[in-house]
């Protein structure tokens, strides 16, 4: 009974916070970025052609190009792509390689894998795909 009284009390604004809410945080994920992955990464500008990772910070955009091999993303130490935030798992997803492009797969991360909005368990990218992982957004890239 005590259950019904608590959800008879709740309302659509109590469910939902908006940014309007004054609830609004600045995030940088080139921040939160690993010293080994910034070391690769390349500012945004002629870049050979490839495939590529783009993130995007508050003053500076970078590529990450992907090699031949699987490329573990996570919070994790281990991750190829280390990204240092609460949001990410430790290990969030992967990204494999395919003669036809890239396949991104959900390593059972907590918050989920997003592609261009929806939650994905596997997905094949295409370029200029974008890619959720926790609060960190990406963007696949051919060049």
């Amino acid at each position: 009974m005590s259950s019904m009284r608590f959800a008879s009390r709740m309302s659509a604004q109590t469910l939902i916070r908006t940014p309007a809410d004054g609830i609004t945080e600045r995030f940088d994920p080139i921040a939160c970025l690993g010293e080994r992955v910034r070391h690769r990464a390349r500012p945004l500008g002629p870049v050979e052609p490839g495939r590529y990772i783009e993130i995007q910070g508050p003053q500076q955009t970078l590529l990450i190009p992907l090699a031949g091999e699987a490329m573990r993303i996570g919070r994790g130490l281990s991750a190829e792509l280390h990204l240092d935030d609460s949001s990410v798992s430790r290990r969030h997803a992967i990204l494999v390689p395919r003669p036809s492009g890239v396949r991104i797969l959900d390593d059972r991360s907590s918050n989920g894998t997003f592609v261009n909005g929806r939650r994905v368990q596997q997905a094949d990218l295409q370029a200029g795909d974008v890619i959720l992982l926790g609060r960190v957004l990406l963007r696949y890239l051919e060049l």
